[in-house]
């Protein structure tokens, strides 16, 4: 929904301790179209199910406080030691604060003989039009430009850990309108895509499923159609991704897609370098990401296709290639092979080529029965797992973190998603488990040290915050949904 930027002098504070305000009585002066959810815009907070104080923010003096009533998916903004004529609102935003709206969301005044007062409540969410809202405090005090506001929060609806929490987080970027993640690119919605889909699955929580039909309707005719395109990863990505939204709604149509997508794939592997698909169809290389995904999208749909041999053999005859190819003495995967040789290549360790062959494997051992296929993605998943070229103090990196991807800043955020996806894949396979150790302390410290008070998470796992966009934000998502 289109949204326009209020232009106004904003001084963005630091969070401080939160404390509680309980303003004698509520007055409004103004306020946008009511909006209504489970209850309208412009309920009294005498009459909230609940009141939790998220954030308070010290201004001039004020102490401005942003307030929840959970239950009721509403907010209201409260100040304290404040003067007669102070103005108090909330900003209300649909695309995680980038944004927000153009009028002053319950904008009252501080009355005469009052220090405290407190807004009306307003919904966070707009329900009917798929809006993922967040709401912050604001104060301007009496006489003066300046104005203070808390930093943007959201009640626990579709937030009720840091699962769900961060679901929410990634669908703040979500524009239902084009059907794809913003601030992020094309392969990247796949990803972001397919990171709401585990969440369902594995939180139960079903409120964001509407994003699988409207993406696809949307973009079904998009680029070669079929969400193909001259990348055959990305291709690949996409073919995945509607592997996973057949597998959670059943809807043929899905899986339709996405053997279009290996079938379009399939078409530029060739004999050149003894076998391989190209990354691309001006055909100048063969890189890992590209037949790592054709492995696993191949097992997929023969793994769902009663009767199959052609996807089969085509994921076999890719794996015995991949492995003699892109697999190092060490037991790390290179970025490509040398194409004026067909040897491995020395390019650049990433982390999601170390992931997406765990999750192809995976597919591949229950497509052939073949459990030796399982000890060699745990050789990999041991070795990647406490690689410290992908590692820094035990936290998942690549290697241009924290402030050395200015050249890959489209792609790299995302990589660390499906790293921690294969890896989870895996440790839920094997029955020891031996990955939980590993993805727990990946998820506390992103959780702990690279999250803001909307959940969206930083490139740096390790921290600190950077900033957000979806890239970052569907990989931490990966990695909540990979955590046990």
């Amino acid at each position: 929904m289109p949204l326009v930027r209020r232009i106004a002098p904003i001084v963005l504070l630091a969070v401080v301790a939160g404390l509680g305000v309980s303003p004698p009585a509520v007055a409004a002066t103004g306020s946008l179209a009511a909006g209504c959810n489970k209850f309208c815009d412009g309920r009294d907070p005498a009459s909230a199910d609940s009141d939790r104080t998220a954030l308070t923010t010290a201004y001039a003096g004020r102490q401005v406080s942003l307030h929840f009533s959970d239950g009721d998916a509403m907010g209201w903004a409260a100040v304290s030691a404040g003067s007669a004529g102070d103005q108090l609102w909330l900003d209300r935003s649909f695309d995680g604060g980038r944004t927000w709206g153009s009028g002053w969301l319950g904008q009252t005044k501080i009355p005469a003989g009052q220090k405290g007062w407190r807004t009306l409540m307003f919904n966070v969410d707009d329900w009917a039009a798929r809006g993922v809202g967040a709401l912050r405090a604001c104060v301007q005090p009496s006489g003066q430009t300046g104005i203070g506001c808390t930093t943007w929060a959201r009640t626990t609806w579709n937030a009720y850990d840091r699962r769900t929490a961060a679901a929410t987080g990634l669908m703040q970027f979500y524009n239902y309108s084009t059907g794809l993640f913003s601030t992020t690119n094309w392969w990247n919605s796949a990803n972001g895509l397919t990171a709401i889909i585990d969440n369902i699955r594995v939180s139960g929580m079903t409120g964001y499923q509407y994003a699988i039909s409207n993406t696809y309707d949307k973009n079904k005719a998009a680029r070669k159609g079929d969400f193909r395109s001259e990348f055959m990863d990305d291709t690949g990505w996409w073919g995945l991704a509607w592997v996973d939204a057949y597998d959670l709604t059943k809807d043929s149509r899905y899986l339709t897609t996405a053997r279009a997508d290996a079938d379009f794939i399939a078409g530029y592997w060739d004999g050149v370098c003894g076998g391989g698909v190209w990354g691309k169809d001006s055909k100048n290389a063969k890189n890992s990401i590209s037949n790592a995904l054709y492995i696993q999208l191949t097992a997929a749909l023969h793994n769902r296709i009663p009767g199959d041999t052609t996807y089969l053999q085509r994921a076999k005859a890719a794996w015995t290639w991949y492995r003699t190819k892109l697999v190092t003495s060490s037991n790390m995967i290179t970025d490509g092979i040398d194409m004026a040789t067909c040897a491995n290549g020395t390019g650049s360790i990433w982390t999601y080529n170390q992931g997406v062959i765990l999750s192809a494997l995976a597919e591949l051992s229950k497509a052939t029965g073949d459990a030796t296929l399982l000890t060699t993605a745990r050789q990999l998943a041991n070795t990647s797992t406490t690689s410290g070229y992908i590692h820094s103090g035990g936290i998942l990196r690549d290697w241009c973190e924290p402030d050395g991807c200015a050249g890959n800043p489209g792609d790299s955020p995302s990589f660390k998603g499906p790293y921690v996806r294969g890896v989870g894949t895996l440790n839920r396979l094997l029955t020891d488990h031996p990955y939980t150790a590993y993805l727990d302390k990946q998820a506390d410290t992103a959780y702990a040290k690279s999250r803001t008070s909307l959940s969206h998470y930083g490139l740096s796992w390790a921290g600190p915050f950077d900033t957000a966009d979806a890239a970052r934000q569907h990989s931490a998502l990966d990695l909540m949904n990979a955590a046990p």
